[in-house]
């Protein structure tokens, strides 16, 4: 049994971070565990997305139980299972929210998570190559972000019409305010992805204070009373234990996280005395408070030629947009999965955003491997509300590490989330109909000018909508009855042992979650180490 001073499970978004940080210290000798391969081939490449969504070599692949809000159907869970976690295969859009998600956050009694308060830590982990303002933009952390020009007609299309149904251009959404349409800013650069781990973990290999092991299913956490004391993981078959002087730090996702405390007899009573697990501490909140955007996509076939990417990226033009790839560093092969976002409110008279659009300039076609460009050229254009109210659960549902949990959404059980995701059609609806993308001439396929009444949309939603893969808060931050962990990240009655990842945010975010759970990772790593000092 190897002995370490800290030991980090997962090397995702989170992971990988608090591992560099902790690892900084040459006094610290730090184990970082992660369940999938040290890499991919598509990783690097920015569409590799594509690629990487339904590989199971990259990517857990789970799916959520049937519930009767998605009309019978079990939801794709795609969670990166590879050095840098989902860091690695998600969509690359780089969103931190709003500084009233944080503020939320402080004001339900979490001490130090106010937006005043984590906004360095976004600055400190990021290097923005674009203008915006210093007091909000860092520019020499390991993170490198970038911001694309809107040179493209149909992108240069959308924001005019988004103008005409009042919604203004907004050139940094991260800045002093979200609320706006813009490009997409990306965890791009020089060609490649900029996963945490190419930016977090790929520089400092060589640490010899950091030991990474990969392939390493971490099954269940060691306690020794009400202390963690290490992990038992195993490698090819083989178990191995590894010890903790100091902390472990679960950095496994919304999903994994909860899974590994329950695992480890940490969860619900009854329901880890149903699945044969020794009860080591009762926490009621495990797993609970599930929360994740339910965005139907609405689809649009475009009659002029050219504009979207099922023109410009089949055939001869799949090798133009090969040879843009390698000369310049943009086109299809370089792109965001989602390249336009758009901020809304959703109605007069509210401080900020709370609904989002995004734009995909394409139709695509899901495959067994992925999703594959449609021959109908067409755009798609996805709408949600930003903050749901609607909360589900992830538990267990076998004592056997390497089952996969059972996953419920719960969507659409709150009302307000039902109005809003109708107002965020309609508003989709309003912008794609607006005069200046007239020449495009666009066609609303889904879900069809036919179905115009709530009902009737919400009917089309339950049919047709998935998430946005951006599960949150099932190790919530707080102090309440239901909270797992407290503001330091730390689990309620469990000594040395804490939980950092997007699974303790108490509430959605504004947007996606990449950035979010990258500046937990970093703000976990400040406190564990002043927490030592």
């Amino acid at each position: 049994m190897q002995t370490y001073d800290y030991i980090v499970v997962g090397a995702g978004s989170a992971g990988a971070v608090v591992a560099n940080r902790l690892s900084a210290d040459t006094r610290n000798k730090v184990l970082l565990l992660e369940a999938g391969p040290a890499s991919h081939p598509w990783a690097t490449i920015p569409i590799g997305f594509a690629k990487l969504i339904n590989n199971p070599t990259a990517n857990w692949l789970y799916t959520s139980e049937p519930e009767a809000n998605t009309n019978g159907r079990r939801l794709p869970v795609p969670r990166g299972r590879m050095l840098g976690g989902s860091s690695s295969i998600n969509g690359l859009a780089f969103v931190r929210g709003q500084a009233q998600d944080f503020d939320t956050w402080a004001q339900m009694g979490n001490q130090g998570w106010s937006y005043d308060e984590v906004l360095p830590f976004f600055k400190c982990m990021e290097s923005y190559e674009a203008d915006g303002d210093d007091k909000f933009r860092g520019r020499e952390g390991p993170l490198r972000v970038t911001n694309p020009e809107p040179r493209d007609p149909l992108f240069a299309a959308l924001i005019e019409a988004a103008g005409q149904v009042g919604i203004p251009h907004n050139p940094d959404y991260n800045g002093a305010t979200q609320e706006g349409i813009a490009m997409s800013q990306a965890t791009i650069a020089s060609r490649r992805r900029m996963s945490t781990a190419h930016c977090y973990l790929a520089p400092i290999r060589q640490r010899p204070n950091l030991h990474i092991e990969t392939d390493a299913l971490t099954e269940t956490l060691v306690l020794a009373g009400k202390r963690c004391t290490g992990v038992r993981y195993s490698v090819g078959g083989n178990v191995r234990e590894a010890r903790a002087t100091r902390e472990v730090v679960v950095s496994a996702g919304s999903i994994n996280s909860p899974q590994l405390l329950e695992l480890s007899g940490i969860g619900q009573p009854e329901r880890l005395g149903n699945l044969g697990i020794e009860v080591r501490h009762a926490l009621p909140g495990v797993g609970e408070n599930l929360r994740d955007h339910y965005a139907p996509r609405t689809r649009w076939a475009v009659g002029k030629k050219g504009i979207t990417f099922n023109d410009r990226g089949r055939g001869l033009g799949l090798v133009h947009q090969a040879m843009r790839y390698a000369l310049l560093g943009n086109g299809m092969l370089a792109m965001v999965a989602a390249p336009m976002r758009a901020f809304v409110r959703s109605r007069e008279g509210l401080d900020a955003p709370d609904v989002l659009l995004g734009w995909v300039p394409m139709l695509t076609e899901p495959t067994p491997t992925g999703p594959k460009l449609s021959r109908q050229s067409g755009m798609t254009c996805y709408a949600h509300p930003m903050r749901p109210e609607s909360k589900g659960h992830v538990h267990i549902a076998s004592a056997d590490p390497r089952r996969p949990p059972a996953i419920n959404f719960n969507f659409l059980s709150s009302s307000v989330d039902a109005e809003l995701t109708v107002r965020a059609i309609r508003i989709a609806r309003s912008i794609m109909t607006a005069p200046a993308l007239a020449p495009l001439q666009l066609t609303e396929i889904a879900p069809g000018t036919s179905r115009s009444t709530d009902d009737e949309i919400l009917d089309w939603v339950r049919q047709a909508a998935e998430t946005t893969y951006h599960p949150v808060g099932t190790c919530k931050m707080g102090s309440d009855l239901m909270a797992v962990v407290d503001p330091q990240l730390r689990v309620h009655g469990i000594d040395g042992l804490r939980v950092a990842d997007a699974s303790i945010m108490p509430t959605l975010t504004s947007g996606n979650t990449n950035a979010p759970s990258i500046m937990i990772g970093e703000k976990a790593a400040d406190m564990i180490l002043k927490n030592a000092a």
